[in-house]
């Protein structure tokens, strides 16, 4: 049995005083395709940065590739859900992709040809290679979106996290970026925050619910019962088995 790409142990986190995240325990399988949906203050992109190690938790334990988080980051790709690209600034697409290779690359000079290769296949397997060139601000919002996503690519990861790759795309680019997430998935663990769980239930393998306490489902089934109480509202839900802890058996 393979080890699991993330394992969270019993984990808590508060803000100041303000508890975000409850005895948290979850395991991710590699080549796993996760979506991690709950209501905006619930805690999804805590979790996110507790798997980066920018945060540490308060009780329990995290654990990435083995490891502690922090040890694990030149294996993880990152896309936060507010990129730091300002589109008005004259910067290429080549320059944005570059990015992702800091912190491979010399602190001094131009980036040498290994890192111009990766961020190259990195554009080529977002289908954006023919645009190398072209400012990022000229893009629509789809191909941004793809940008980004390439450069986190760049980095080379096994691990993909994404916090709202889809905010603001239309239905079309939404779905293009779909199913770039499903054929990256062939060879990377993907984890992203998305609240449109009418596409996730077509693309993704689990839905990791997190309100505080983090529930995991399948996608095999989808009921309303969950989303009304994770949301309030009768949408999509996907069907409610609850992740037991390492070891527990009950």
């Amino acid at each position: 049995m393979t080890r699991p790409v993330i394992s969270v142990d019993h984990v808590s986190f508060t803000y100041d005083t303000t508890p975000i995240l409850q005895d948290v325990c979850l395991e991710v399988p590699e080549r796993d395709f996760a979506c991690m949906v709950g209501p905006n203050g619930g805690g999804k992109t805590t979790l996110l940065k507790l798997f980066l190690g920018l945060l540490q938790p308060a009780s329990g334990r995290i654990r990435v590739f083995g490891g502690p988080p922090e040890h694990a980051r030149c294996r993880i790709g990152y896309m936060p859900q507010h990129a730091q690209v300002d589109p008005r600034f004259p910067v290429s697409v080549a320059d944005v992709v570059l990015m992702g290779r800091l912190g491979r690359a010399a602190q001094v000079g131009p980036y040498r040809r290994p890192h111009r290769q990766a961020a190259w296949q990195a554009l080529r397997e977002v289908g954006l290679d023919d645009l190398r060139h072209r400012p990022f601000g000229a893009l629509s919002g789809g191909q941004r979106q793809r940008v980004l996503i390439a450069r986190a690519l760049a980095a080379q990861p096994e691990l993909l996290l994404l916090d709202e790759p889809t905010s603001n795309l239309d239905v079309t680019a939404e779905n293009d970026l779909y199913e770039l997430l499903r054929r990256l998935n062939e060879r990377l663990t993907i984890i992203m925050v998305s609240h449109d769980l009418g596409f996730v239930s077509r693309f993704v393998k689990t839905v990791i619910c997190v309100k505080r306490c983090v529930v995991v489902h399948p996608t095999s089934e989808i009921t309303g019962e969950i989303i009304r109480d994770m949301y309030g509202g009768d949408v999509c839900m996907i069907r409610h088995d609850r992740h037991r802890p390492p070891g527990d058996r009950t």
